[in-house]
């Protein structure tokens, strides 16, 4: 099962690439035995938290979200995760071939390279269960960081690209990871401007 490759991703990383190499997974499979089920981590704690849990703002009362809008906002994360981890190992599978990687026809090992490198952002989602926005913001951070390291270390081993082109190579990637981060911070005020802001209630 594709989930056993999470402890490896902090425990012996580089191993655990040359097995996904040659296991050569097609996008479909990853997507519904590994992205599907890890991506649900956020938005499902954060439903718990925010409609149950609630949060302050310094000495203010207590906020939460109402249920129906808690639902509609993290089906709209969850959405946001799938398509982000696809656009990323598409774009991640079309820019190898300006560092000399071979080109795949169905940019498996892209999408594998994205999937696998977003498993710390993935189980950072478990610290939603603490709606604390500080604490969030430097667990995402420190998992962004490492994130940002497995892309690095992974390139070499899935797409056979040398050390001094991955390096370049992972800037290029984290550029495109912070584009669609803006876009989807605009498709964000977009969203709630068509009917779907947050419905906050007092708790």
């Amino acid at each position: 099962m594709l989930l056993s490759h999470v402890p490896g991703m902090f425990t012996h990383p580089d191993a655990e690439w040359e097995l996904i190499k040659k296991e050569h997974s097609n996008p479909g499979r990853i997507y519904f035995t590994y992205i599907g089920i890890l991506a649900l981590i956020g938005p499902v704690c954060a439903f718990i938290s925010t409609t149950q849990f609630g949060w302050r703002v310094g000495d203010g009362e207590l906020i939460k979200l109402t249920t129906m809008s808690s639902i509609q906002l993290n089906v709209l994360t969850y959405i946001a995760i799938l398509a982000g981890v696809f656009g990323l190992g598409w774009m991640i599978d079309w820019m190898s071939k300006t560092y000399g990687s071979g080109h795949d026809e169905y940019a498996a090992n892209g999408i594998a390279l994205a999937a696998y490198s977003c498993t710390p952002l993935f189980l950072a989602g478990f610290v939603s269960l603490y709606p604390v926005p500080w604490v969030n913001m430097l667990a995402y951070m420190v998992a962004a960081a490492y994130a940002g390291y497995l892309i690095y270390d992974g390139l070499p081993h899935v797409l056979g690209i040398d050390q001094d082109r991955a390096f370049f190579f992972s800037g290029a990637i984290l550029t495109v990871g912070l584009v669609y981060l803006v876009t989807t911070r605009v498709g964000t005020v977009i969203v709630w401007n068509l009917g779907f802001a947050p419905v906050f209630v007092s708790g």
